[in-house]
């Protein structure tokens, strides 16, 4: 694999997406001379101005397109001379993937085995049937915790040997993505690697997620949906660092291997709301063109936005609990998720009440 410091190509699905935008960006700023090729369907969370700014980079391509056609795929490698696939793009809301699983079958899977195909093709069959020797090369495949399945209060958290025992739809199909990906390196040869995150926040989350939507929910007065009695625990994951993770893996990883990415921050659902309910009561005290802005919103509450919380039915098969237990990357790699979740999530706050077109557009595609 390309390290940091040389020029690589790399070839992002999904980058128009939350994660996969953020790393769009990170990238850029970090390694400019890099070459950057987005694909992405740009389905309902895809978000063509989440890449806003840089549409006149230079070593920026924006490809409208689906990770399922495996010889546009395949013509993006050879024209931009990839040597780096980071593998972002899935369906990933397990809400939608269990009103309607096939969408997810034939992203999160097909999708994952088209880009797999065209990667040994130009990477390993094509340099063979010319007698050329490979450059160094990378498939990278993010995955998540929810492939582990739910943890119980007093249970140590996922390792990356914790067997798989995915509960929804979504986790599935992410399960049998990342079989794939191993199955090809195992077989084939191909360079593969696996990071498997535990949930994510920052800028550009899609407004139906719970941090966003809290968020949008209190500055239009409507209620707060809390599944079952909101004890479900999740460990959160600053989404910056999380793409220094990925980055780190692309510079030091060993093909083949697999890296659990968390921060050792878990929140049950319940106190991540109270802390999101504090801190846009504090935005309204101290802004006031946001109370100008959502004057209605802000009389309806009067200040205390906890009032909006209502607990709805739960989801069908809602996993208790995830933690990751990041010490393997931490030891091998040297990487430390070093976002105070504190911190992160007023950045995240701030970035959302900052950017109300971005989520404005967003929500509108949503109805």
């Amino acid at each position: 694999m390309t390290t940091p410091n040389a020029m690589a190509s790399l070839l992002v699905t999904g980058g128009a997406g939350f994660i996969g935008a953020n790393f769009v960006h990170y990238w850029l700023r970090q390694h400019p001379d890099d070459t950057l090729v987005v694909l992405d369907a740009l389905t309902y969370a895809g978000n063509r101005s989440s890449l806003a700014g840089l549409e006149h980079h230079v070593n920026f391509t924006f490809v409208h397109g689906n990770i399922c056609n495996t010889d546009k795929v395949i013509a993006l490698l050879q024209q931009h001379r990839v040597d780096t696939i980071v593998h972002f793009a899935a369906e990933s809301h397990v809400d939608r993937s269990i009103q309607g699983p096939d969408t997810f079958i034939q992203t999160n899977i097909t999708g994952t085995h088209s880009l797999l195909k065209a990667a040994r093709q130009v990477w390993i069959e094509v340099p063979a049937l010319q007698k050329k020797a490979p450059l160094p090369y990378r498939f990278h495949h993010v995955s998540t915790d929810e492939v582990f399945g739910s943890l119980a209060a007093d249970q140590p958290a996922f390792t990356e040997d914790t067997p798989y025992a995915p509960n929804s739809p979504y986790s599935a199909s992410k399960a049998a993505a990342d079989h794939l990906v191993r199955a090809y390196h195992q077989t084939y040869g191909l360079a593969t690697t696996i990071s498997r995150c535990s949930n994510n926040y920052g800028p550009y989350h899609y407004p139906e997620k719970l941090i966003p939507l809290t968020l949008t929910n209190i500055l239009h007065n409507k209620a707060i949906p809390v599944f079952g009695d909101g004890q479900q625990i999740r460990d959160w994951l600053y989404v910056l660092d999380h793409v220094r993770a990925i980055e780190a893996i692309l510079a030091q990883g060993k093909a083949g291997d697999t890296w659990n990415v968390g921060a050792r921050c878990e929140l049950t659902n319940m106190q991540l709301i109270y802390k999101l309910c504090l801190i846009m009561d504090q935005a309204f005290a101290t802004r006031p063109q946001l109370r100008q802005r959502f004057a209605q919103a802000t009389a309806a509450h009067a200040g205390n936005s906890a009032q909006l919380i209502r607990y709805v039915q739960d989801r069908p098969g809602h996993d208790r609990r995830y933690a990751m237990d990041p010490t393997k990357i931490e030891q091998e790699l040297g990487f430390v998720a070093s976002e105070p979740f504190d911190a992160g999530i007023v950045k995240t706050v701030d970035w959302f009440l900052d950017n109300e077109p971005w989520w404005c557009s967003a929500i509108s595609q949503l109805a």
